[in-house]
């Protein structure tokens, strides 16, 4: 059994700058998380994607920011159970909560802060027989390093932002050797400027832009040799390539949090604005999860909403002290 005082829910953002909030406050945390590092989706989405509404940073990536976060939180020693997803709480006579992960590993805390940003994510994938087989072996769904395709052939399909972004990227740094974008249509989801610069490069040849078409078959014995590519006016093509990246989107869902008796809308939490508590006393949530009138889906709104949830959490585990707010500029950052 791990003990703490607070148990945070996703290792995100949000959930770590809490962390330093708590921390302030003489908090211990522990967070939970189903994803092997912390970070979220900056770390396992789009490391290497900037960021711009990020105070005191014109621009920073969100794999820099995470770094930054953790730094920030080091002094506090935070504990991490990583690779596992919450999957029941309970409470205990005392009032306290007994959080279990997937694998069995139980955690004792009287203050839960669920901080799961869009929940559990699945990616949306194309409708291809054979695609489970190339998993790993040269399919992908989400880049998650660009250097992993130097001087590799890719194709990527979607219409949206991100197959646009990363058909760009890979061809204008010239990282990968070759790069085709296939989309189903001939108009596209994603910013009207990104839609320009793709059309730009193809016509000089940077990139081969297939529309009207979908990837409809993969080729290879142990990693991905090609892709079938089904045009609706020329019929079946056969491309050679690397790897193949649908980049379709991602299907977010609550998951096991879902059942724990928490007021759910539209797939997000309810929360008091005036600390982000839950319809269960004790339990709060923070960041993307929750759900209020006039909610903005902002990291710098989770990080407000962290700090209000930490000082109602120490109300709550010390009735009778008094919490007088001590500005770090005149006190500094004292850890454990």
């Amino acid at each position: 059994m791990i003990e703490t005082d607070i148990i945070i829910i996703g290792a995100g953002p949000c959930g770590l700058f809490t962390i330093f909030e708590a921390g302030l406050l003489k908090l211990k945390c522990h967070l939970i998380d189903s994803l092997p590092q912390p970070g979220g989706q900056c770390s396992e989405i789009y490391p290497k994607k900037p960021i711009y509404d990020i105070p005191g940073f014109p621009s920073i990536l969100a794999g820099e920011l995470v770094d930054n976060l953790m730094e920030q939180a080091a002094p506090f020693k935070p504990g991490f159970t990583l690779g596992e997803a919450a999957q029941t709480i309970e409470k205990t006579e005392d009032g306290k909560f007994i959080v279990t992960t997937i694998r069995g590993t139980k955690h004792l805390a009287p203050i839960v802060i669920i901080a799961g940003g869009l929940g559990v994510f699945e990616p949306r994938k194309p409708p291809i027989s054979n695609l489970v087989d190339f998993e790993d072996n040269g399919v992908e769904y989400i880049i998650k390093d660009p250097e992993f395709y130097r001087g590799k052939r890719c194709v990527i399909a979607g219409g949206g932002d991100s197959a646009l972004d990363w058909s760009i990227f890979l061809a204008d740094k010239k990282i990968a050797k070759e790069v085709t974008l296939v989309h189903r249509s001939s108009s596209f989801r994603g910013h009207l400027d990104s839609v320009q610069k793709v059309i730009d490069m193809a016509d000089k040849g940077l990139i081969n832009l297939v529309t009207e078409a979908e990837v409809t078959g993969l080729t290879g014995t142990d990693h991905v040799d090609g892709v079938i590519i089904t045009h609706q006016k020329d019929g079946e093509i056969r491309k050679e390539c690397d790897h193949f990246i649908p980049l379709f989107g991602l299907k977010p869902s609550l998951g096991p949090i879902a059942n724990w008796g928490l007021e759910i809308e539209k797939n997000a939490i309810k929360v008091n604005t005036l600390d982000y508590s839950t319809n269960i006393p004790g339990i709060y949530a923070v960041g993307d999860v929750n759900t209020y009138e006039n909610k903005l889906k902002l990291i710098l709104c989770g990080f407000h909403e962290g700090t209000l949830a930490v000082q109602s959490a120490f109300a709550r585990i010390y009735p009778d002290k008094k919490n007088i707010l001590k500005y770090t500029t005149v006190n500094g950052v004292q850890g454990f």
